[in-house]
């Protein structure tokens, strides 16, 4: 997994995402229809989100928004975004993320 620090500049709303911020975080997956690690993420981010409180996680087709894909730099899937609360992106991540690693990253932000 290669992690990326903050892009203060590019933040998200639920137009951009399709789904609503969670109150104090929201983990953003970029997903395609093929991938067998974008399952076990899926799994992973959807414990994490359950496990704390105000923490939502949306699922974006990679295939299905290519613009935002191409405005975020995304290159591969899955690629997780954290956000803070605002929408700011704070934590990017290409590959299968870890639990431990999931949960660090939102220390940072709630």
């Amino acid at each position: 997994m290669r992690v990326r620090g903050q892009d203060d500049a590019v933040r998200l709303g639920a137009v951009e995402l399709g789904g609503e911020l969670g109150e104090r975080a929201t983990l953003v997956q970029f997903s395609s229809a093929f991938c067998a690690p974008c399952r076990a993420t899926r799994r992973v981010l959807g414990e994490v989100a359950a496990l704390v409180p105000g923490v939502a996680h949306v699922e974006i087709d990679a295939e299905a928004h290519l613009d935002l894909v191409r405005a975020l730099e995304i290159l591969k899937t899955p690629t997780v975004l954290v956000l803070d609360a605002t929408g700011r992106v704070v934590r990017r991540a290409a590959g299968q993320p870890r639990k431990a690693d999931v949960i660090a990253a939102l220390g940072e932000v709630v």
